[in-house]
């Protein structure tokens, strides 16, 4: 079987390999290893692989270079004007030799590979929708269009689209699924984590703002002027990394807030296991891996109701949902951090939830998709 998969996502290559964005790589080398031969269409930098990337461990790739576009401004519009002729036959000549299709979305290639993938209705397609899908949720136009395409089951034929969560309205080939992170040979019981002494938080994420990496700050600083003993570790880089360095020097928080940077898989997997709540006050999300990860490995998560967070935190039971409110989150949290049995509670709950969806479980999913059977999740 011939996998061609359609992606935003930026690749490059080195030592005759191509890297892109660890956590998707990882989960396309599980669909790589039910096919004969992968494809991939996706945007191709110049720039070397960085911390946060892997690469493809199929024996058998073949790498189709497509450009990059946006519509954000009128210079970027006249580009892709130009270039989307060129873009669709390319999409399209992959799509006619492939055995499977398979999108990413939501992203301006998928939404391309949305519309082409019509003309083939007797394909085997999937698509992984890894935003959030909730219909009732602001997003941009092109998100809307390429959810109206895929729910729509006269235009898209032949595909089962895996979005995170359940929504009313959904079509029938709109299946719930999960990402995951970790394997059944990595469930260990959970440590004990006491309350007593230094509480560990993280932050995991790019630093952009809409995950607001300034708002987990403001949380620990709001809780550490109450009287707690709190830390935070914030991992990831991004453009609100010289926002944060200086809110950091300006209140004096050196000692309890420490900016990591991209950091490989087992760092990150090491800082989980060594702190006690995982905090994501994020605008948007599809399935957050930094969440499920924490959980995981018994931090308790501290993240914003949206997309199908209050259903991993199972509406509070297994963690905290912020409101947004300084003051009424530094409540929530300080409740749990004067309370070791909730503590407790949240946390193996979590966990358990958590585990629940390994990797081993995921690859047997994927396996059925590619099969043509029915999926469990």
């Amino acid at each position: 079987m011939k996998l061609t998969i359609f992606t935003h996502v930026p690749h490059c290559k080195a030592d005759n390999l191509y890297y892109a964005y660890a956590p998707y790589v990882r989960e396309m080398n599980i669909w790589g290893k039910n096919v004969d031969e992968l494809v991939v269409v996706a945007p191709f930098s110049l720039g070397n692989k960085t911390a946060i990337d892997s690469s493809y461990s199929h024996q058998k790739i073949e790498f189709i270079s497509v450009s990059n576009f946006d519509i954000l401004s009128v210079k970027s519009i006249l580009f892709t004007i130009l270039e989307l002729p060129g873009l669709i036959w390319t999409i399209f000549k992959a799509m006619q030799s492939a055995d499977h299709i398979h999108l990413r979305c939501p992203g301006n290639i998928g939404l391309l590979a949305c519309i082409v993938q019509i003309v083939f209705p007797n394909k085997s397609k999937t698509a992984k929708y890894a935003g959030n899908w909730d219909p009732e949720s602001n997003k941009p136009w092109t998100y809307q269009m390429q959810q109206w395409i895929l729910r729509n089951t006269f235009l898209t034929r032949n595909m089962h689209v895996l979005v995170y969560g359940e929504w009313e309205g959904m079509t029938s080939n709109i299946k719930p699924f999960f990402t995951a992170s970790y394997t059944e040979k990595e469930v260990t019981p959970v440590v004990q984590k006491e309350l007593k002494g230094l509480v560990d938080f993280i932050f995991v994420g790019t630093l952009v703002k809409g995950k607001h990496p300034l708002y987990a700050v403001q949380l620990v600083e709001n809780l550490h002027l109450k009287g707690y003993s709190v830390r935070l570790s914030i991992y990831g880089e991004g453009v609100e990394r010289e926002l944060l360095e200086d809110y950091i020097v300006a209140h004096a928080l050196e000692k309890i807030v420490s900016l990591e940077g991209n950091q490989a898989q087992d760092i990150v997997k090491k800082a989980y296991r060594d702190s006690h709540f995982v905090v994501l006050p994020s605008e948007s999300e599809g399935w957050p891996k930094a969440i499920a990860e924490g959980m995981f490995w018994g931090c308790v998560p501290v993240a914003t109701s949206v997309s199908c967070v209050p259903f991993m935190l199972d509406y509070g039971k297994r963690g905290v949902l912020l409101e947004m409110n300084l003051e009424k989150d530094s409540a929530q949290i300080a409740a749990v951090l004067q309370d070791q049995t909730d503590f407790d509670a949240k946390r193996n709950k979590a966990a358990e939830w958590s585990r629940g969806y390994t990797l081993d479980v995921f690859e047997e999913e994927i396996r059925k998709l590619l099969n043509g059977s029915r999926c469990d999740f």
